[in-house]
């Protein structure tokens, strides 16, 4: 589904009001790897005397089998909105009524009643961004703003190229380049986008996560991959560019929800509502580099982010990108039927 959208770069907060003030132990957060800024974990940790531990995934599907299989240990996870509504369906999380809490009132108009979470009672915002192409210039100079340079590359990216392990991001860009929608459950499009990735995949070099240190290195030429990302790599690599596909890209906003079995309930509401300051949403944002939902943290944020194209994303993409739905359970099968066979 398309949606219009003002991009902000955003923030979190601080404490939750009276049940946070004996908040001392432990806090087992669950998130995506390289993406928990050190700085915020230790000034949480001192705030309330709580030691964090963190735990890495590298894709939805991923940290949905694990907290399912039940044994974990986690208090909070980090799924992407179009995975919140299984996780609360499923019976998974606790209902934490984040919109009750001290510092919701600086969540931004947009971010407060989203779809995904009507009322924001499950979920604290934690960043959001777009799935694009990332691109070393110095191996290719044509256009970027193509999917085309993943699923119809060009000479000079064969056998150069990454594909994350994230199968909605995957399939949803092949969906859009091939002209269909997001979720779709038309059998005669899925087995051509079946066809395109099978045909594309001997022409990748891997399908990983962690791509900021390889695109430092050279390693690869050109990933579709997360906008965030992409700046962090360019720090480290000037020829990188994000591109943002003509054909249509995913927009994604992950979230922080409380595990049903959580052991250190309070210590998470604590870290939930902390997360909506401002002055420490800007500490998530500065650390992985992707906007967030938090009015305020505008001015605690690096000027570096203020006009980045990698974060504000341009006029001239902004209608090609959209928040992908919660796909129905048989799309769903679906598509994990088309990511096993190009797993093979």
């Amino acid at each position: 589904m398309k949606k219009s959208f003002t991009p902000v770069v955003a923030g979190l907060s601080l404490l939750l009001a009276g049940s946070v003030a004996n908040a001392a132990g432990e806090l087992n957060l669950y998130n995506w790897g390289n993406y928990t800024s050190p700085e915020l974990i230790e000034k949480f940790e001192k705030k309330f005397d709580v030691k964090v531990t963190i735990t890495d995934y590298d894709s939805n599907e991923t940290a949905l089998a694990k907290v399912r299989a039940g044994g974990h240990g986690f208090d909070m996870a980090v799924p992407s909105h179009s995975h919140v509504p299984i996780w609360v369906q499923e019976g998974l999380v606790t209902n934490a009524r984040v919109d009750q809490m001290e510092n919701f009132k600086h969540v931004d108009d947009q971010w407060r009643d989203p779809v995904w979470d009507p009322g924001r009672q499950y979920s604290a915002p934690w960043q959001w961004g777009s799935v694009g192409v990332i691109v070393d210039t110095s191996v290719y100079s044509g256009d970027i703003n193509t999917s085309s340079l993943v699923f119809d590359p060009p000479e000079e990216l064969i056998g150069k190229i990454n594909v994350p392990p994230e199968m909605l991001d995957v399939i949803h860009t092949a969906v859009l380049y091939l002209g269909g929608e997001a979720c779709t459950g038309d059998k005669d499009l899925l087995r051509k986008v079946r066809d395109k990735l099978v045909e594309a995949k001997p022409k990748w070099k891997s399908m990983d996560y962690g791509m900021i240190e390889k695109f430092a290195g050279r390693d690869v030429a050109a990933s579709l991959y997360w906008n965030g990302a992409a700046f962090r790599a360019k720090e480290k690599n000037t020829d990188v560019r994000f591109g943002y596909p003509v054909e249509g890209y995913g927009l994604w906003a992950d979230a922080v929800v409380l595990l049903k079995d959580a052991k250190n309930v309070e210590n998470a509401r604590a870290f939930m509502n902390f997360i909506m300051e401002p002055e420490n949403a800007a500490l998530m944002s500065a650390f992985a580099r992707y906007a967030n939902s938090i009015k305020g943290s505008e001015a605690f944020m690096p000027d570096d982010m203020k006009t980045a194209p990698e974060v504000i994303i341009p006029e001239e993409f902004r209608a090609a990108g959209q928040f992908y739905p919660t796909c129905a359970p048989e799309v769903q099968k679906l598509y994990t039927a088309i990511w096993t066979e190009l797993q093979k």
